[in-house]
């Protein structure tokens, strides 16, 4: 086995029972029920028009500005997968255009997340399967590897393993560990919830609010009477 360029077979993956429901959730209260303590970073941008994201990783990790190893995941993807390339965050060649993601949709693939560039960013656009990347430029990639599909990656200290559950909406993307997302899920549609009811009661005025100056005072801050 050649460390550094091989590609290995999935074992795990999330149930499509499971993306189905994380789907309808939002990242941000996810995250949340993780202790905040996951995230890709701000640097990831939304590259398509509208929609979210949710479906089980196929990892890459390739050269910075190759994009070999990528065309090899999406010849591999199965339908609903997400393919997530940790390229180093180079931006000074793209990673994939229009051509690739015309052939990834036809294979169903989910979306990707790309720690690189793109080019061809309106047509991905106006394609619109949900793809987040660093950035855009014109440069081409080359296609000489070496590379790895189904490793380990990691995005700005996230770290990813194949068929982990990577989720995407307009505030960023986030990736939950297998073994932990039947649980992640229990707490977060515990938490969205709650924040239903306390929408309803804010839309209606009856939302308490008592807790923020019980905080300030608890945590020893100096108030005018009647603030």
């Amino acid at each position: 086995m050649t460390i550094g360029f091989r590609i290995l077979p999935r074992r795990q993956g999330v149930s499509p029972d499971l993306v189905a429901r994380f789907k309808a959730l939002p990242v941000a209260n996810v995250s949340d029920s993780m202790h905040r303590m996951a995230a890709a970073g701000p640097r990831l941008r939304a590259y398509h028009a509208s929609g979210t994201l949710a479906g089980p990783a196929l990892t890459v990790r390739s050269r910075p500005g190759d994009n070999l190893m990528l065309h090899k995941a999406i010849d591999m993807a199965h339908p609903g997968d997400v393919i997530v390339v940790d390229a180093g965050g180079d931006l000074t060649n793209s990673l994939m255009g229009e051509l690739m993601l015309a052939h990834a949709m036809r294979r169903g693939v989910a979306g990707f997340v790309l720690w690189g560039a793109i080019r061809d960013a309106d047509a991905i656009r106006e394609a619109n399967l949900p793809l987040w990347a660093m950035g855009v430029t014109h440069r081409g990639p080359y296609k000489d590897g070496p590379g790895e599909i189904n490793v380990p990656i990691a995005l700005e200290g996230m770290v990813i393993e194949p068929g982990d559950l990577i989720l995407g909406d307009g505030d960023g993307v986030l990736s939950v560990p297998v073994a932990d997302a039947p649980g992640v899920l229990e707490l977060t549609e515990a938490k969205q919830a709650a924040e239903t009811a306390q929408m309803q009661r804010i839309k209606a005025g009856t939302n308490d609010r008592a807790w923020v100056d019980d905080t300030l005072r608890r945590l020893g801050c100096a108030m005018p009477d009647g603030a």
